[in-house]
């Protein structure tokens, strides 16, 4: 019993990775550069980019909160737009 619901666990993780690492894959192909981009929603769901699946969230004083998938972020602007940008590390 305990193989069977660690088997499931593990294709859920799986499942889950697969989804980040293909949302990662879109935001760093179409964020240039300079950092960020204004985009339409169109152009994410056309990629297939899932909202639904984040690393984390974080929500500046604005009030508007920023989604991360590891590096890269978006947020939501007005009229189908989002933000997106490459947080900027120590490194770069």
């Amino acid at each position: 019993m305990f193989n069977n619901k660690f088997k499931v666990a593990s294709e859920t993780v799986k499942e889950i990775n697969s989804i980040l690492r293909k949302n990662r894959r879109i935001l760093e192909e179409l964020i240039p550069e300079e950092g960020k981009i204004k985009i339409n929603t169109k152009r994410l769901f056309d990629k297939g980019f899932n909202f639904s699946y984040f690393t984390h969230a974080y929500n500046p004083n604005s009030g508007s909160s920023f989604y991360f998938v590891y590096e890269y972020g978006y947020q939501k602007l007005a009229d189908d737009f989002y933000l997106l940008i490459k947080r900027q590390t120590v490194d770069d």
